[in-house]
């Protein structure tokens, strides 16, 4: 008797490993007890690699609506397993959430299941934890006022498969050094970069632990440089690329999109309509309020190098896009245009 239970129960776990997310409850979707306990996580080789997981980081209430649409456009992608929206503001009311919850999964049933899953800390670390339920190989972390066309997120992933040890993303900043006054800084140059951002932030799963759980003899320096993040409050996009670097001495690839609207850059004030509410939020309203956010941030590149006693942060060059088009001009139908463009 005590044999043929046992039997049962490993047929039962068998079963619900190998279910895919889609048919899996959002109690399911629950934080690892250890999350750094690789006995808790999937067999890295029954991951899937022809699709990936979004991971869509949502805080504010006044930004459901905009969460909303975005949740759907990636979920109606064929290239998306699932979007699971981590909620990390621990106010928010549960009865909020599970209306959130259940809107989204009748939304979007037709496309990748959207689940809501509440962070057990509002740490911006909380963001790049190990997850047991991630069956796929590739993970998309994102934010939840960044809409990306469906074509630019095909592309990505696309880059990403042949490119599975490097970040990709869409938005690039740089690290600098300022020689008069001898500090790290963080800005953007024109002709490279070394940072991409986790307004959309393409990576293989592997990097989740990495980050979350550091590497043989690096654990200690790697929780202190998470510390980091915690008191700032700031900066775990650029901690993971200095993790990644570190690990790979390799810089990120940037990938160019056809269509991208950040509704979190300070540039749509101009313009920002309707929508006000929903933008001056989040981090967001930091960057707009406070106008030392480029150098808290290159406060932090400075602490993560005087930690790590080194800069692993590793430049690259150009960026990646969908096609090359010859930039030419040719006179058609009387018109001068690009010679590539068709003029009916």
């Amino acid at each position: 008797m005590e044999a043929r239970r046992r039997h049962i129960f490993s047929l039962l776990y068998v079963i619900i490993t190998l279910l895919p997310l889609s048919t899996l409850s959002f109690r399911s979707l629950s934080p690892n007890s250890n999350p750094c306990d690789r006995r808790t996580l999937p067999n890295p080789l029954s991951l899937r690699s022809d699709q990936l997981t979004v991971l869509i980081n949502g805080y504010s209430e006044l930004r459901i609506s905009l969460l909303s649409t975005i949740a759907g456009i990636y979920a109606s992608s064929p290239v998306v397993s699932a979007v699971v929206v981590l909620w990390g503001n621990p106010s928010t009311p549960g009865e909020t959430l599970d209306s959130l919850s259940s809107n989204l999964s009748l939304l979007y049933s037709a496309g990748a299941p959207v689940t809501v899953l509440r962070q057990e800390s509002n740490s911006l670390n909380s963001r790049f934890l190990p997850r047991h339920w991630i069956r796929t190989r590739g993970v998309l972390i994102c934010d939840d006022d960044v809409e990306v066309d469906p074509k630019s997120i095909e592309f990505a992933f696309r880059i990403w498969q042949v490119n599975q040890d490097r970040l990709i993303g869409l938005f690039a900043r740089s690290h600098g050094l300022d020689l008069r006054r001898k500090e790290w800084i963080y800005t953007v140059h024109q002709d490279r970069y070394s940072i991409v951002l986790t307004k959309f932030l393409m990576l293989k799963v592997d990097y989740l632990y990495l980050y979350s759980c550091g590497s043989e003899g690096l654990e200690g320096q790697f929780s202190e440089l998470r510390g980091m993040v915690d008191n700032m409050r700031n900066c775990e996009d650029i901690l993971m690329n200095v993790v990644v670097a570190d690990a790979t001495e390799h810089g990120p690839l940037l990938v160019g999109a056809d269509r991208v609207r950040d509704w979190g850059d300070a540039r749509n004030e101009v313009a920002i309509g309707k929508r006000e509410k929903e933008v001056d939020v989040g981090l967001s309203s930091t960057k707009r309020g406070h106008g030392d956010h480029r150098k808290r941030r290159g406060e932090c590149i400075g602490e993560f190098h005087k930690v790590l006693g080194r800069m692993p942060l590793r430049y690259s060059y150009g960026k990646v896009v969908n096609s090359v088009n010859e930039q030419g001009l040719c006179e058609k139908r009387g018109k001068l245009v690009p010679c590539d463009q068709q003029v009916l």
